[in-house]
């Protein structure tokens, strides 16, 4: 597997990634994140059209996984509660991580690859989930962020934030 800019020809697979990713969602007990149609195509365009939407491709080619990776600051981390950053230091963010179905790893790889990323441009990771998305949650732990405590998004929801140490 390897992760690379994402092209206009990754949109419709990008859409297809979030459409599963939602299914997958609500049959493990998350049916409050990614709701009302999030994200939308018109999301994904603009991480595109922004140089932050990546695709993790296998070796056949395939785009297996999308992901938004952005340099922060990201305002929506600007607040927390119920604990703190580790530290403030330069951070890259990911967002919208979709996964296949035949996906098994793909999210660890994604995440392995952004912290790697992060770290070899100085920087930490920064990450946040809904609290119901348990596999989200334990994948961010294994690629190595910690639970810093919660944020909230642009809609007001909570989410729980992670970093990298």
């Amino acid at each position: 597997m390897h992760v690379r800019r994402a092209t206009a020809a990754d949109l419709d697979r990008a859409m297809e990634l979030y459409d599963l990713a939602r299914a997958f969602m609500r049959a493990n007990g998350n049916d409050a994140q990614w709701v009302n149609g999030y994200p939308t195509r018109a999301d994904a365009e603009a991480d595109l059209a922004a140089g932050d939407l990546l695709a993790c491709e296998g070796n056949d080619g395939e785009v297996l996984a999308v992901m938004t990776y952005v340099e922060g600051p990201d305002e929506t981390y600007g607040y927390i509660e119920n604990g703190a950053w580790l530290a403030e230091r330069p951070y890259h963010v990911v967002h919208r991580l979709a996964v296949g179905a035949s996906g098994r790893g793909v999210g660890g790889f994604c995440l392995r690859w952004a912290v790697a990323d992060a770290a070899s441009r100085g920087h930490d990771l920064r990450c946040d989930t809904h609290e119901l998305n348990l596999p989200m949650r334990r994948a961010l732990v294994r690629a190595g962020l910690v639970e810093c405590g919660t944020i909230y998004v642009s809609d007001g929801t909570p989410r729980l934030a992670f970093q990298t140490p």
